[in-house]
């Protein structure tokens, strides 16, 4: 397969199917049919051109002026965002009549399941036949996963029906919902499929045996532990884990990480103004390329004062470590939070005669100059909120829900209007990496209580010396015992220090990529962290008592002794039925198989 240049400006009008592609997008039935033109799969362009629309379903920072799942995807507790004003609330508060979360993977899985069985019965060589399917399998399994973790018991269709006729085959077309273990043992025999029989190749912008591996890594680590944690299943999170450890083993030694942290974010797809490229990264696996003037994003399009942007909460800042490698209950060195006011001038208020600094910059430079160096890598030094906003260039002026504007995914290099402009942002997204299949190796093995200071040598200490910290060794990880865990093992207890850690580790290293942290809580039965009842400093955002003193005018924003608290007032309960999304009332009037997930009926 040739090597794809952008993934989403390739000419494929003319290789797909009219009639495969009217079929994909009609959501008039949960499944379909289509009569399949065995001639079309006889040609290994046009089966081609299928293959090239699953690329598309990696949606990396997306294009035009829509958003992808880095950045924005902020239901966690790393981010303080606003939807409307209020704070971001549940995916879902009431069963909704449809759901892309649904639709988009159901369409993608026929798809698949059309290039499984065209090619399979078509005249193609048997080496031809086996990348092309393991291709459509390794998607397959990706959309399958994506509907367990959110549905749980999906209706599992592995064929696709051939004939008009089959419209009235309700096992094609309303299938019931199968086991969500079910489910997913055929999407482990889907992975290992794809990354036993898809064709060798080091490009990082195609489907690749590593990147198989390493789907499989994300794919089985979320099964391991949810199978522990939430289904109480040791037998299967056993199982899961060991076939973590084992696709980490097939990738892990063939990536090195890259001396800069930042760059991961914010390369372009060709050397620009001195900037690698993202696909030179040696750290890349695989990865979404945009093209300036020709496949952009708005990852960055900054609002006005009036609206302010996503900033990582109170709580995502205190998990970042200090650099003598202690949290924040017991470091040495200084653990303040607040800033300092640098320049401006006073000035009255004609109307009521009130005098405030103006002109001032709030940095906390100081306070980020002792913490993991991730921390400034991923936030401004300067603080900025409705009324002391930041300008650069001659842009809009930026804003933030929490104080902290975002850093992580900025290039200065490429000037400010691509990145503050819809539709102009061309930076490259990192979709599997490796400090992702580190951080998966490392977790495996501690829940499989065979994590050893060579294992952590060999992984996850690499991104302790990256961020600037102290290499420990696992003695040290179970030693430091930290107030801040509150979260439960599989029998309801505390997590043990080692789990903390090595969580606390993936946090700073992942926070804002995709929307790992979110499906990181449900694996891990901790999505009650969401609720401020139980997790107050996710309200919270920057210290800002040294702009109050200093006469910044703060009396747009609400305070919390000292710290910034926005949408006060609001609330974000956690019940048990937030840990399932509700199947669209719309699939469950057009298939009586369906049954609606607890708590939502």
């Amino acid at each position: 397969m040739k090597n794809k240049i952008l993934f989403g400006t390739l000419a494929l009008a003319g290789l797909s199917l009219a009639s495969c592609n009217d079929f994909l997008n009609d959501n008039r039935y949960p499944l379909s049919e289509l009569t399949v033109d065995s001639e079309f799969w006889n040609s290994s362009v046009k089966v081609e051109g299928q293959i090239n629309y699953l690329y598309d379903n990696y949606l990396g920072y997306v294009n035009g002026s829509n958003y992808g799942n880095f950045f924005f995807k902020t239901l966690s507790d790393d981010q303080l965002s606003q939807v409307n004003g209020t704070f971001q609330n549940w995916y879902h508060t009431n069963v909704p009549a449809s759901s892309s979360y649904w639709d988009d993977p159901y369409k993608e899985i026929r798809r698949c399941n059309l290039i499984i069985e065209g090619v399979t019965r078509s005249t193609l060589e048997d080496g031809v036949k086996a990348n092309f399917i393991a291709q459509a399998r390794l998607n397959r399994a990706y959309q399958y996963y994506q509907l367990v973790r959110a549905y749980g018991d999906v209706p599992l269709v592995l064929t696709a029906p051939t004939d008009a006729s089959s419209i009235d085959k309700e096992i094609d077309l309303y299938a019931p919902r199968t086991a969500r273990n079910t489910v997913m043992d055929e999407v482990l025999k889907d992975l290992n499929f794809a990354k036993d029989n898809i064709s060798a190749g080091s490009g990082k912008t195609v489907f690749s045996k590593d990147m198989a591996n390493a789907m499989k890594a994300e794919i089985c680590l979320f099964e391991a532990a949810y199978s522990r944690y939430n289904a109480k299943d040791e037998a299967r999170a056993t199982a899961f884990y060991s076939y973590v450890v084992e696709a980490c083993n097939a990738v892990k030694d063939k990536y090195t990480l890259c001396g800069d942290y930042q760059s991961l974010y914010n390369s372009t797809r060709t050397p620009y103004t001195g900037i690698p490229a993202l696909v030179d990264n040696p750290e890349v696996i695989f990865m979404k390329p945009y093209e300036e003037g020709v496949f952009m994003h708005s990852l960055l399009d900054w609002s006005s004062s009036s609206t302010p942007v996503a900033g990582i909460t109170k709580d995502a800042f205190d998990a970042y470590l200090f650099l003598d490698g202690k949290p924040l209950a017991s470091t040495t060195l200084d653990k303040s939070d607040v800033g300092e006011v640098i320049g401006g001038e006073m000035k009255k208020d004609e109307k009521t005669g009130k005098e405030s600094l103006v002109g001032a910059v709030y940095t906390i430079a100081k306070p980020l100059s002792v913490r993991d160096k991730r921390l400034s890598a991923t936030i401004n030094e300067e603080i900025y909120f409705t009324g002391q906003s930041q300008q650069y260039d001659n842009t809009m002026a930026m804003t933030s829900t929490s104080g902290y504007g975002v850093k992580k995914f900025r290039n200065d290099h490429i000037g400010y209007t691509p990145t503050t402009t819809a539709n102009r942002a061309f930076t490259c997204a990192p979709l599997f990496w490796l400090a992702e299949i580190y951080l998966a190796y490392a977790e495996a093995k501690a829940e499989l209580g065979t994590l050893t200071d060579d294992d952590m040598i060999a992984t996850i200490n690499k991104l302790y010396a990256r961020a600037g910290l102290p290499e420990p060794t696992k003695a040290e990880l179970e030693a430091i015992n930290d107030p801040a865990i509150n979260m439960k093992d599989a029998s309801g207890a505390k997590i043990s220090s080692l789990l903390w850690e090595i969580r606390r580790c993936r946090r700073c290293e992942l926070i804002m990529d995709n929307d790992i942290r979110y499906w990181d809580l449900v694996r891990w039965n901790a999505l009650d962290r969401l609720d401020p009842a139980n997790n107050p400093n996710i309200f919270l955002g920057a210290n800002v008592s040294a702009a109050e003193d200093a006469k910044i005018n703060v009396s747009q924003i609400d305070i919390n002794n000292g710290y910034i608290q926005f949408a006060k007032g609001q609330t974000r309960a956690f019940t048990e039925r937030e840990k399932l999304f509700p199947i669209p009332q719309g699939q469950i009037n057009l298939n009586k198989n369906l049954t609606q997930n607890p708590f939502w009926k």
